[in-house]
């Protein structure tokens, strides 16, 4: 058994080592937390009761009982090869309504969303249209495909006898 780990050990330190080169394992995105955006934040009022609040806002990720008068929004999203991102809001209040909020910069909801595409975009669309040329040689590769390509032998038709359905005997009521 010691002879088979160590020519395991053996082999792994023949291959070429990776780290730090294009090749890493696969890491999932990681959210966590309340997205608060710009436009939620711009309906804040001081004033406002509790449950306006949170109907804006949502669930405060962070309550306490120490700190029965603040709620605190955190969010924070991690994507491998990207820096994470992190923003903070917290409300504060006096009694049951809102006093004011402290706030990290936040994106505005489109900036949000544009930031959560992972695609690379590139610098130029692909062209979507072939030109006449380029369909001319694909018409002409075509036709020289099919002219050394044997037709396919035609299939036998399909077996169409099946068992019968009753016994040709009576009826086993």
């Amino acid at each position: 058994m010691l002879v088979i780990l160590g020519g395991c050990a053996s082999v792994r330190d023949s291959l070429p080592q990776v780290s730090g080169s294009m090749f890493s394992p696969y890491k999932i995105d990681i959210v966590q937390g309340n997205v608060v955006t710009r436009e939620q934040a711009d309906l804040l009022q001081p004033g406002m009761p509790r449950q306006q609040v949170r109907d804006i806002l949502g669930t405060p990720l962070v309550t306490s009982v120490f700190h029965a008068d603040r709620w605190d929004y955190v969010f924070t999203f991690r994507r491998q090869g990207q820096e994470p991102q992190r923003r903070r809001l917290t409300v504060f209040f006096r009694g049951d309504v809102l006093e004011r909020y402290e706030a990290d910069e936040l994106p505005s909801e489109s900036a949000f969303v544009s930031s959560l595409d992972a695609r690379k975009r590139s610098a130029r669309n692909p062209a979507l249209e072939a030109t006449p040329e380029q369909l001319q040689r694909f018409a002409e590769r075509n036709e020289q495909a099919a002219a050394t390509e044997p037709p396919a032998p035609a299939a036998p038709p399909p077996v169409t006898s099946y068992p019968p359905l009753e016994s040709s005997g009576g009826s086993n009521r």
